[in-house]
This record gives structure tokens, sequence and C-alpha cells, in this order.
């Protein structure tokens, strides 16, 4: 009796992906295969050859090396509740490891492999914003027609040193280009708000047809609303006229119509990540590498990268007005010395400092009315601009005449008094 077999006419085993057709046989006992023979002929292992047997698949996905392992004990340490840096996005936290370890793996990835750690997933979803899923009308503005004024207000931010400051930071961002300027303040007033903006106007060389801007106080005295225009203040609307741009407010409430100023402000949530790291001069240099480089990036919704735009939209904006009208808005520093008395010498009139600054020289900016005076970043003391020859705050004076060694301890704040009433210098200040 002749029985027909099935035989097998297209088995080939022209690599390992081949070996898998084999395993059936051997179960059944069909045919007896020589591993040490495939493993020569393959040019492969003869564990590579059994292991492929039994049914391995190499994956058909990239399979990238986990980029967070080498990196997992400072990313601990900079996630550790008790560290006062923040990270408020994943984004953050990646471009401060490119920065300060020479990571180089990429912002993807990095992403990929974060969320197989609970521990720091936990972190940025306790620190997630409220207003992601909030709405905003898309729009464009030609060239050289609009900048969006906003501030990023109230960053309470640890100096190396210890001391705590409350800093804000200025932004002026061209509607077209995106392009932007970013300047940190401790003071947001209406005259440094006038020096940011025309510092701003020369870094653009040029002024905007329009500023879009939310009711800040110093813009506005009435806020707009959706039936009233509101009321430009009236040195805002001087500065206004005098650089040549309109004035736009947004209506109370809907800050997002300067949307594209408001998007990236998160970008300066950068700088808490840097937190009992820098003294205020390493800050100052800190916001302008990040305005550097948001500059010079690819902005994610829209693909353009602001310095190239940049460079078509400047050719539309107004000239600057001339110096002397520019001049009264501008804040200029100026290096004073401390004298003898303890005192310095502001337009023809003198001011106390306290005597730890003797012979030391500070630097004062003029402003509001005031002259703020400051050793390096530390502000010193502050007086009231005065007609009078000679300033003294009382206790400034106390200090001097106890240092000179002038009174007996017992009669020293009564004696200071009275010479002070004498002198005409006190000003009621503490």
């Amino acid at each position: 009796m002749i029985i027909k077999s099935d035989i097998i006419s297209d088995l080939k085993i022209e690599s390992v992906n081949d070996l898998y057709k084999l395993k059936p046989f051997m179960e059944e006992g069909i045919l007896k295969v020589n591993k040490s023979q495939i493993s020569r002929e393959l040019g492969i292992d003869r564990r590579t050859v059994d292991k492929y047997i039994n049914g391995f698949e190499k994956s058909k996905t990239l399979k990238c090396n986990n980029c967070i392992t080498p990196f997992y004990d400072v990313i601990k340490e900079l996630l550790d509740p008790d560290n006062p840096q923040i990270f408020y996005y994943k984004s953050i936290l990646w471009q401060y490891l490119v920065d300060n370890y020479n990571y180089s793996g990429s912002y993807v990835n990095f992403c990929v492999y974060l969320k197989t750690y609970d521990e720091f997933e936990n972190y940025f979803k306790r620190r997630r914003p409220s207003n992601v899923n909030q709405v905003t009308v898309r729009y464009e503005t030609s060239m050289g027609k609009q900048a969006q004024l906003d501030w990023k207000e109230k960053i309470n931010f640890l100096l190396e040193n210890g001391e705590t400051v409350t800093i804000n930071v200025f932004v002026l961002l061209l509607s077209y280009s995106r392009y932007r300027v970013y300047r940190l303040s401790i003071s947001k007033t209406q005259d440094v708000l006038f020096n940011f903006l025309d510092g701003a106007f020369e870094t653009f060389g040029g002024v905007p047809e329009e500023i879009v801007t939310d009711n800040m106080s110093t813009v506005m005295d009435v806020a707009r609303t959706e039936n009233f225009a509101g009321k430009v203040n009236a040195k805002f609307q001087q500065f206004a006229n005098d650089y040549g741009f309109k004035v736009r407010p947004c209506i109370a409430g809907r800050p997002r119509t300067k949307a594209k100023v408001e998007a990236p402000m998160k970008i300066l949530d950068e700088i808490r990540a840097y937190n009992g790291k820098l003294d205020y001069d390493g800050l100052n240099k800190l916001v302008t590498r990040i305005n550097n480089r948001v500059n010079t990036q690819v902005v994610k919704d829209t693909g353009i990268i602001p310095i190239m735009y940049f460079n078509k939209e400047k050719t539309f904006l107004s000239h600057l007005p001339m110096k002397s009208i520019r001049k009264p808005y501008q804040i200029t520093t100026k290096p004073l010395k401390v004298n003898q008395s303890s005192m310095i010498n502001y337009a023809g009139n003198q001011y106390s400092v306290p005597p730890e600054y003797l012979g030391k020289t500070l630097t004062i900016q003029a402003y509001d009315g005031y002259i703020h005076v400051y050793y390096n970043t530390k502000l010193v003391t502050v007086h009231k601009i005065s007609t009078q020859k000679l300033n003294y705050h009382k206790k400034d004076y106390i200090e001097i005449a106890r240092k000179s060694h002038s009174f007996k301890e017992e009669d020293i704040e009564a004696r200071a008094k009275e010479n002070l009433a004498l002198l005409g210098g006190f000003l009621g200040h503490e």
C-alpha cells in the first residue's frame, strides 16, 4: 500500500526568522535538527538558533535606551519636595538637565521614559495648571501692527545667599513674529514700565502701531468692560503719544485677548528651577538666556522662528522718537561713594545711608519721586527726593551718632531727635 505523504516542499531556512518552522517537525519526531550546523551556516551563536526555533521574534519597533536611568539620582534630588527648586513642567526639567548636566536625549524620549517612573509622574500631576482646557481664539496680525504687553508677576525667588526676593518679569511680544523682550525688576511702577517699554522699542528698532494690554493700574485709570471703553491713565497716554502708538486695552476678565503673550508665559516658570542657585545678577543673566533661546527656537504652534520673522517685521515698525523725548522716560543708574558722614550726594543734596556702607560705592536709581540706593543688588535704603540739603532717616542718624561716640548711649535718641530738628534734616522716616 502506497501512502501519499504531505511532503513539505517550501520549507526554506534562509535566516533566523525562518527557524520557527522547524519546531513542529522536531516535536513530532519527523525531523532531527543539527543546531550546530545551522549556527555555522547562518553565522550565529547556537543559543540564538535555539531561541528562534522556540518562537522568539525581534521587536518591530525601535527600542531606545532608557534615557532616564543615568540621571535618575539627579532627577530624584531635583524633584525632592524639600528642594526649593521648582519644576512646573517636564520641559523645564528637561531644559535644566540640558543646560546643567549635559543631557543630550530628545525631549520626546525624555517624556516617554519619565512616565515609567510613578514618583516623577506624580510630581508633575500635582503641579498641572488649572487652565489647561481654556479655549483660545487664533488670529494673526500684519507686520509691525501690534505688540502685546504683560508681566509675569510676584515670583518669590530664593537667592543663593538665602535671601528671598519678589521679582517681576516684563514681557513685550511682537504679534506677527513672536519676537519678545524680557526684563527683570523688583518694582512694577509706571516709571519702570516706561523705562522697559523704551528699552524694548530700542531693541526692536522701532515702535508698533498699537499695544495690547490688560487693565493694569499703570496703564488704565478705569478698566475697559464690554459696555465701556475704559480710561487710559493720562501719563501713559502721554507716553503713547510721544512714541506714536495706540493703546488697546483688553476687556476686563478676558486677558486671553492677548493670548500670544500669555500662552508662552509658562516658559518663565523655568526661573523657579534655579531657586537657591543664583544671585540677582545671575538671575538677570538667566532671564536674558531664556529670552535669547525662545527668540531662536521654533514656536510650537506656528512653526516659525521668531528671530527670522522679526528681521522682516522690524522694517514695518515706526521710527523711535528723538532722544530728547525719550530721555525723561529712561531710568539711569549712577554710582555714588558714601562720604565720611555716611551720606551720598544726589543733585546737590545729601541723603543718609547706614554707616556700615561708609566709604563704599553704592548705585542709585531715581524714579517715582524717590531715589533707590543699592549695594550690588541689595536695596540699602529709599529716600524721597527733597530740596533740603541734609536728609536723614532717624535710624541712620542714631547709628552714625553711636559709631562716632558723639552722645552718651542713654541720651542718644533724645539728642539725635534734637539735632535733627536743628539741622532740618529729619523727614519723619523711622
